[in-house]
């Protein structure tokens, strides 16, 4: 597992900013096949910002970012879902008055998807049979967390070799949020690697594989997600205990 093939996303030692403002500093993360990644860390944090490096919004000060081996640093966001990177942003971002089905559909949009958007249509109602029940209904008569169920599929038929989502659980109920969570655990069961950024720690360590803690933009812990649930400073800092 530890081979370096088996490494999808690797993020070298950056340094993050916007204009004058160094936001993250030297941060290291991998992401590897069949992994759920959790990146977590308070408002401010960085969070946010890796993920917009990664998906080619801002380039790195300093350090590299490697995709499938291949140095990504500086390309734009659509060629980044060209080479299989698939961005699930903060608060979904779907278009309200279309229905479920043709938001879902706007997933497939590059030439190389059109052959086999039906059948990927059907694999993601299979995964979400709520979302497929709402097909006909416009997307905005949702519920946030059924909305978060679609974004997701709207990213699935891109077909990503990876998924990053950014708060998916955020605004939910707890509700909700549990359900969403436990949708993000199935993607990464049939194989598609997930790096999630979450500030609700707590539903991460209980969902991931591995989790990376951010603090002020810095990395301060990281490791098996099972172990860090029992590690004092996450029981103090975040849990409340």
């Amino acid at each position: 597992m530890n081979s370096v093939d088996e490494v999808v996303l690797k993020v070298e030692g950056v340094d993050l900013g916007y204009s004058t403002l160094q936001v993250v500093f030297d941060v290291s993360l991998e992401v590897r096949k069949k992994e759920l990644v959790g990146l977590v860390g308070g408002n401010g944090s960085g969070k946010s910002t890796i993920l917009r490096a990664v998906s080619g919004m801002i380039k790195p000060w300093k350090g590299r970012i490697l995709f499938k081996g291949e140095e990504i640093s500086g390309l734009e966001p659509h060629q980044m879902a060209e080479r299989g990177l698939a961005h699930v942003p903060m608060g979904r971002q779907l278009f309200p008055n279309l229905t479920v089905k043709d938001n879902i559909l706007l997933g497939s949009y590059l030439p190389r998807l059109r052959a086999n958007r039906e059948r990927n249509l059907e694999k993601v109602f299979s995964l979400f049979p709520d979302v497929k029940k709402f097909a006909q209904t416009e997307a905005g008569a949702l519920s946030g967390g059924q909305q978060q169920m679609v974004a997701i599929g709207r990213a699935l038929m891109l077909e990503p070799d990876l998924l990053i989502m950014d708060e998916p659980s955020l605004g939910l109920s707890p509700l909700y949020v549990k359900q969403v969570m436990q949708a993000i655990r199935q993607v990464a069961d049939l194989g598609f690697p997930v790096l999630l950024v979450e500030q609700n720690i707590k539903q991460v360590l209980q969902f991931s594989d591995r989790t990376y803690v951010l603090e002020n933009g810095r990395l301060v812990l990281e490791g098996p997600s099972s172990e860090l649930e029992g590690h004092p400073m996450i029981r103090k800092a975040y849990l409340g205990l």
